[in-house]
């Protein structure tokens, strides 16, 4: 019986279902002693990130709030928005989306597994499962979302109300981020409209991250640290930090070589800056290095919303410190080569760069 044990755990495929069944973390999941998270060594929320209200981001209080955002973009590469527009029902919703789909039947959510990074559906676990050594404690369901008509059919059909409320979530974040990028562009000095013509046909992307329990979460990271290959990202973080009064928010942000805890604000969005904000800006904005670690005592849920250019424009314009490439080339490259220690807008800098 023991051996016949060992073989179902063995063979499991998702982490989800893998977590449920051990008391300590698989040699695979283990990384090396000089990269493990130093839970302890976390700086607390009172170093957090910026918050900014964008309530008055449409009346007199405009000015201000775009040089909230730009000083936001150019010394951290994060910050949260509060009094967003999206609705509190909603942003609860979708967390409920979330949980219920992880907590399917294994042979249900099997269903949209694939370890193909370019299908545009698909659940999977840890990064990269084709090309990495260790793996990370997470399990993933990616969506493309825009248009939604294109891809909303290849989504999950159960829970039952997935395809309606995830593109009613789908739809209010979009509105968010176009805002947001109307923001940033006149944070830079430029039209409203400007990041949008530079760009091409923009699209959108959604995962949610799904962190199970982990019985050593010092050994391992949900994702360890890293930018974002994107423009924007909007990213809505459950609250378990705030209830677990002595947990580690999992949530992590690097600054002056220290590593900040974000605590989850109920209701608010945190935005970061991506890789090709960074290109655009060239170098005035900032992509900053994040992580994701795990806890022994709940499961985590972080769903980011991606903002992405098109695959086949980066505007020479807009190009100096990087050489010319196209987003679909960038992206390639980010999920092939793993969450390395060197940065992926690295390898597209130009020589005299």
């Amino acid at each position: 019986m023991a051996a016949t044990t060992t073989t179902t755990t063995a063979t499991k495929v998702l982490l989800t279902d893998l977590a449920s069944s051990v008391n300590h973390v698989p040699s695979n999941y283990i990384r090396p002693i000089s990269d493990r998270p130093n839970l302890s060594d976390v700086q607390s929320s009172d170093a957090s990130i910026p918050l900014i209200d964008l309530q008055g981001l449409q009346g007199p209080s405009h000015s201000n709030i775009i040089k909230q955002i730009g000083q936001a973009c150019q010394q951290e590469g994060f910050f949260q928005i509060k009094n967003h527009g999206i609705p509190e029902t909603l942003i609860s919703t979708i967390m409920d989306i979330a949980r219920e789909f992880f907590r399917l039947p294994e042979s249900e959510r099997m269903k949209s597994y694939s370890d193909d990074p370019t299908k545009t559906t698909r659940l999977s676990t840890s990064f990269n499962v084709k090309t990495e050594k260790v793996s990370n404690w997470r399990d993933f369901l990616r969506l493309h979302c825009y248009p939604l008509e294109h891809y909303v059919k290849e989504w999950p059909s159960n829970p039952p109300s997935f395809w309606e409320d995830v593109a009613e979530y789908c739809t209010s974040v979009r509105r968010l981020v176009l805002r947001l990028r109307e923001a940033i562009s006149e944070s830079l000095g430029l039209e409203r409209d400007c990041i949008e013509k530079a760009l091409g046909k923009q699209g959108q992307q959604m995962a949610l991250n799904y962190y199970p329990p982990c019985p050593q979460p010092e050994l391992t990271y949900g994702l360890p640290g890293h930018t974002d290959p994107n423009l924007i990202t909007i990213l809505l973080q459950d609250e378990i930090a705030i209830l677990l009064q002595d947990d580690v928010p999992g949530l992590q942000v690097l600054r002056d070589d220290k590593w900040i805890a974000v605590n989850p604000i109920p209701n608010t969005f945190i935005v970061n800056i991506g890789d090709q904000m960074q290109v655009l800006s060239n170098d005035q904005y900032k992509s900053v290095l994040h992580q994701a670690v795990v806890n022994c005592n709940k499961e985590r849920i972080l769903i980011p919303t991606f903002y992405c250019p098109s695959n086949d424009v980066i505007d020479d314009d807009y190009i100096a410190i990087y050489r010319n490439f196209t987003y679909a080339e960038y992206s390639e490259k980010f999920w092939n080569r793993g969450l390395a220690t060197e940065r992926c807008l690295d390898m597209f800098k130009t020589s005299s760069a």
